[in-house]
Parts: C-alpha cells; sequence; structure tokens
C-alpha cells in the first residue's frame, strides 16, 4: 500500500481479501483530510467520490473487479445479503456476500468494524458495532448469515466454531466514557459484561472497553478466532488523530470528522 492503510494480519482463506482505510491518503481538506469516504459528514460530494474511487481501486488491486458496497448504517441490527444490483446507500449494519467481486465494506470513526469470513472461504460479512448495534446484536445477526438451519442450535454453534473474526481500530477504552444507560445495556442480559467496565472518576459515568464487549460477544456466540484490535492504544481512534478519524474528538472542536472504510471480500 502507499498510504498507511491496515491490511488484516489474519488467518484467512486463500480466497479472502480485506483492507481497512486510514484517514490518508485522499484528496478532502481539513477536517475531513484527507481520505473521507463517508458521503453525509458535510465534506464537498465531489471529494468523496474522489477518495471512494480511490479506495475501490486500492481494492481492484489487491484482486482483480472489485466493488464496495456502501451501506447507510443507523446504529441497527438489519444485515443485508449483498448481490450485484444492490445500490450503495441502502439501510443496513452489517453486510455478507457469496459473490466474487462484491466487497462488504462498513464506515467507522469510533465505531467497531467486524469483518467476519468462515474457514473454508465461501462467504463474508462485514459488521458495523458502535455501542448500540453492539448491545442490540449486530454481530450476532451477522452471525447467522453462516447458520443456514434458521433457530439457534447446536449444528449452528458447530458452524460458527469455523468462523474467524477481524476487528478494526476503534474509540479506545481510555477514551470512551460512557453513561450508567450503555453499562446496563450490556449488563441486563450479560452482568459478566461489567468487567468490560471502569470508573472514569466522574459520578455515574464509566469507561467502556468496546473491543473486549465484541469479543465477549463473539465468544458467546462460538467464534473463537478473533484477530485484529486486542484494545491496545495504538488502535485507538482518538488517540491517533494523525492516522484515525475520531467523531467523539473530532465533532465537537472542528464540527465534523471523516469516516473509514473496512471492506472484506472473495475472490473467484
Amino acid at each position: 500500500m502507499s498510504h498507511d492503510w491496515i491490511i488484516p494480519d489474519w488467518p484467512a482463506p486463500a480466497r479472502v481479501r480485506a483492507l481497512c482505510s486510514t484517514r490518508s491518503g485522499g484528496v478532502s481538506v481539513a477536517p475531513w483530510d484527507s481520505c473521507n469516504l463517508g458521503d453525509h459528514v458535510g465534506d464537498e460530494p465531489g471529494a468523496v467520490r474522489a477518495n471512494r474511487a480511490r479506495f475501490a481501486h486500492a481494492l481492484q488491486a489487491a484482486e482483480g473487479d472489485v466493488r464496495p458496497v456502501f451501506l447507510r448504517q443507523v446504529h441497527g441490527t438489519q444485515v443485508l445479503a449483498i448481490d450485484h444490483d444492490t445500490p450503495d446507500d441502502a439501510e443496513a449494519d452489517g453486510c455478507t456476500s457469496r459473490t466474487a467481486g462484491l466487497a462488504c465494506t462498513v464506515l467507522v470513526a469510533d465505531c467497531l468494524p467486524v469483518l467476519l469470513t468462515d474457514k473454508a472461504g465461501t462467504r463474508v460479512a462485514a459488521a458495523h458495532a458502535g455501542w448500540r448495534g453492539l448491545a442490540a446484536g449486530v454481530l450476532e445477526a451477522t452471525l447467522q448469515c453462516f447458520s443456514p438451519f434458521g433457530l439457534e442450535s447446536q449444528a449452528q454453534k458447530a458452524i460458527k466454531t469455523e468462523v474467524i473474526a477481524w476487528l478494526g481500530p476503534c474509540i479506545g477504552k481510555a477514551a470512551f466514557e460512557v453513561g450508567s444507560e450503555v453499562f446496563a445495556a450490556f449488563t441486563r442480559a450479560d452482568p459478566g459484561a461489567a468487567t468490560c467496565f471502569a470508573a472514569s472518576g466522574n459520578e455515574g459515568k464509566y469507561l467502556a472497553d468496546l473491543t473486549a464487549l465484541a469479543r465477549r460477544r463473539l465468544a458467546a456466540a462460538g467464534v473463537s478466532r478473533i484477530y485484529g484490535n486486542d484494545g491496545s492504544e495504538r488502535w485507538c481512534t482518538v488517540s491517533n488523530p494523525a492516522r484515525f478519524f475520531s467523531h467523539r474528538r473530532d465533532a465537537s472542536s472542528l464540527g465534523a470528522s471523516g469516516r473509514m472504510a473496512a471492506s472484506i471480500w472473495l475472490v473467484g
């Protein structure tokens, strides 16, 4: 890569490719500088189109003709099976594909991107996991695409043990101060999730470890092979302004923040 974009280091099958952009390598001016891929954050539309073209070119350089499919994310749990007719801006927070050349793509700027594939490389998926979507079950909903038998069963659990996951950059635990409603959203159904929170020093506030919460949800769903973001500071979007966009860091002071993209796709 000519930029500092991230090629996941994980044991993905030979048919699977993945890439996560950073804020470098684009044409947008401040405060979206430089490779903003979000078309909903106030950036010049022409700059966003140029940046998306650069991102698509990087995917194609990795392997042939590839089209990233960009979603309109709403912090929900809807998962979309994409095909060649799927337009950009379809509403969903997760997507999946078994078609070569279609890149499941999520946009982030503090939320956690999660890329998934099975050991055989027959399917890929991507999920946008902010705290709301994560608490509501977006990862579990995305994992259902790897379990084609309907209701949860031991057979489905066995299938999910064949799934591997990669976690991209997100807001780190030292920067993610949340209220009691976030603590309650995770611990209500899973009291053990309290271990992913620490007192922030402000009354009624906690520091939340989004990466640990996602790893906990994946493990509970039967996914044990999880790679990428380990919760260390180098993955924190807030703490690395030269490399990552961060809505929490930038929106209040600069008025806006760009978006990065994480994509996963099959080659045929």
